[in-house]
């Protein structure tokens, strides 16, 4: 008995591991349930009582020392301190990492703040959960407007104080509110209403509204920032039209077009075959709107747009549809790897 440990410890000790295959060969061949050592460990039962204590001790000597060699091989070769065996081409080039692209709406807001920052106005936030002042009656919306029932706008719990801000108009109001004349801000942010998704509109979606309040301020200074404005985003040969319209907040108020960059005014599912597409709706401030933030209408006047980022992009780059800026398909999103200069 102990001549056969003896002769499978020097089997053991010779046993070549320099690969995960080798290992588990040593494993299968001394340790594992067939193995040659748990079989040795069977074969003691027919050891005589006297000599089992002697057998029984060399017998753990050499379990503990081919589990000291699998543990050791299995170290080195899990950090890698072993010889390589397998051939590697030093040759090949090296795998790149790749990097994330930014979303197409994160690259349109970010050109559409730096464009009203170089005209001077700040960057100003809000809170998304809202109530009915800020979002409604504050902006002169009657208390029968057709935005307050439940098919236009996201209540919370039933409760009809508390909603999903509609517009980042509640931002314009809280500035108002909390800072004094002059004021000039942006107000980008995502904002929800309760619309069927198409390709032209989604249930929730990213508005940036401006706000210009001070001494002297008109009509005119309105449609040069934002025919400024249109300029930078689509260039110099853009077409712009402005059309009369009505927004309880403002009064005069006016929509603003630009010529469709998709068919180039030929006329497709974007624009509605007419080859205009609506980017923003504006107006100069109502007087209510100012009263209620405590400015007195008779000595400041302003002017308040907003826009959808999402109709801003699908212009810019093309894209015939807005239900893919939210779907999170990589072929999509990888286009996009730049910021726009």
């Amino acid at each position: 008995m102990e001549q056969k440990i003896k002769s499978i410890e020097a089997e053991a000790k010779t046993f070549s591991i320099a690969s995960n295959l080798e290992l588990e060969n040593f494993r299968l061949k001394f340790l594992s349930k067939k193995g040659l050592i748990p079989a040795l460990f069977e074969e003691m039962k027919q050891v005589p009582a006297e000599e089992k204590k002697k057998v029984g001790k060399v017998l753990n000597e050499l379990k503990q020392l081919a589990e000291a060699k699998f543990k050791t091989a299995q170290l080195e070769l899990e950090t890698g301190s072993d010889e390589i065996t397998e051939d590697i081409d030093l040759s090949l080039p090296v795998v790149s990492s790749k990097l994330g692209n930014q979303h197409p709406l994160s690259l349109t807001r970010y050109r559409i703040i730096e464009v009203f920052e170089r005209l001077g106005f700040n960057l100003a936030d809000g809170p998304e959960i809202e109530d009915d002042w800020h979002n409604f009656t504050a902006l002169n919306f009657p208390p029968n407007h057709p935005a307050r029932e439940m098919q236009d706008t996201f209540f919370v719990e039933k409760n009809p104080d508390i909603l999903l801000r509609t517009h980042t108009s509640n931002v314009q109001i809280r500035l108002m509110k909390q800072q004094k004349p002059p004021i000039r801000a942006i107000m980008p942010g995502r904002v929800y209403r309760n619309e069927a998704i198409s390709a032209r509109a989604h249930c929730f979606f990213h508005q940036v509204e401006g706000l210009y309040i001070d001494k002297n301020v008109g009509f005119a200074d309105l449609k040069q920032t934002l025919y400024h404005f249109a300029q930078e985003m689509y260039g110099k040969d853009i077409k712009i039209r402005y059309r009369p319209s009505f927004f309880p907040f403002t009064e005069p108020s006016a929509e603003i077009d630009i010529s469709c960059l998709i068919c180039k005014g030929k006329g497709c599912n974007i624009c509605k075959h007419s080859g205009w597409v609506e980017i923003a709706g504006s107006g100069m401030v109502h007087p209510n709107v100012l009263r209620n933030c405590g400015i007195d209408p008779e000595e400041y006047t302003g002017f308040a747009f907003g826009m959808g980022i999402e109709r801003v992009t699908q212009l810019l780059f093309q894209v015939n549809d807005l239900r893919l800026y939210s779907e999170n398909d990589i072929r999509f999103l990888k286009q996009f790897k730049t910021v726009l200069s």
